[in-house]
């Protein structure tokens, strides 16, 4: 058999394996996800005391054998090395980077608007009722895309199509139907961020911004809440890193006096790593969301800049009467 149909082979044996384990698992009351039991199958094959030979095919005997020793370890409520190994799996599996998060976020946003686009880009519109449809998708699409506020409120709906006829009348609808796909687009985009500009300079003038949260004002309390939140987990990390040490190196000492059994220190050690990779991981989180203060510090200056260059270019008035 060559190389690659052995590599073949013993893939598949591994995800049998891999789900044999998780149903043994539910069977017994304990749901776990198939890839901390990856996780967990690798670790049993390359610990040495447990005499797996990775350079061939498991035979039968191994295969219940591994599961077993697999099961066992999953079963175990009281590991602190299993708790950490959870906690690794878990992270990496839902730890996204800022940059990632927004990318999956606009990709998410995007898919969600493709139906009502389509609709709009593909429409054939003539008749006056046709023609009226056709303006209102392009309003919930403005407002969907913007996402402030819902398309199904009345008088958000209104707002937003008040400020949409400003500066696209209904009358341009003929010239918007004879556009290429890529130009609607284009010009939907571009319609989203006007109007999207009109209702927060209205909203920041007190006379419009129907159904605009005061973002700001919500990232103002929840960011200062969410690091005090994590510095308190942080510091109880910290501590109980701390307490561990101090008892290992009291257990070392006992140890060289023959009075302090292996078995215990090392559940002492696993648990110290536990908490030093709470520790980490919630230090990961700190710096991100002291990254996002600083993000949201710059960009709230900058919409402040926007905001009063075109109140005194205006003089103060509402970009459009509602």
């Amino acid at each position: 058999m060559s190389g690659t149909a052995n590599r073949i082979q013993a893939e598949g044996v591994i995800k049998n394996i891999i789900r044999e384990i998780v149903q043994e698992c539910a069977s017994r009351g304990e749901g776990v996800s198939e890839t901390l039991v990856a996780f967990i199958v690798k670790a049993v094959v390359l610990e040495p005391q447990n005499d797996f030979q990775v350079d061939r095919v498991l035979a039968s005997d191994d295969v219940k054998r591994l599961i077993d020793l697999c099961v066992r370890r999953l079963l175990d409520n009281k590991s602190s090395s299993l708790d950490t190994i959870k906690m690794q799996v878990y992270f990496d599996m839902n730890y996204t980077t800022r940059d990632e998060f927004l990318t999956e976020h606009r990709r998410v946003l995007e898919t969600r608007l493709q139906p009502i686009l389509r609709e709009i880009t593909d429409n054939r519109a003539s008749s006056k009722d046709e023609l009226e449809s056709l303006y209102r998708k392009i309003v919930s699409s403005v407002l969907l895309r913007s996402g402030l506020g819902s398309p199904t409120d009345i008088s958000v709906v209104r707002e937003a199509t008040a400020a949409l006829q400003s500066v696209f009348p209904q009358t341009e609808l003929g010239n918007f139907l004879s556009l290429s796909k890529r130009d609607k687009d284009r010009q939907l985009i571009e319609l989203t961020q006007i109007v999207t500009g009109i209702r927060l300079f209205n909203k920041e003038c007190g006379k419009g911004g129907e159904g605009i949260d005061n973002l700001p004002a919500i990232l103002n309390e929840a960011i200062p809440a969410t690091l005090k939140e994590i510095q308190q987990q942080t510091d109880d990390a910290i501590d109980s890193s701390e307490k561990f040490i101090a008892v290992l190196d009291t257990m070392t000492t006992l140890s060289q006096k023959q009075l302090s059994k292996d078995a215990t220190k090392h559940k002492v050690q696993e648990s110290m790593i536990n908490s030093r990779q709470l520790e980490l991981y919630l230090n990961i989180l700190s710096n991100d969301v002291r990254q996002s203060a600083h993000e949201v510090e710059e960009l709230l200056s900058q919409f402040k800049a926007r905001l009063d260059q075109l109140k005194t270019t205006i003089q103060n008035k509402t970009a459009l009467v509602i």
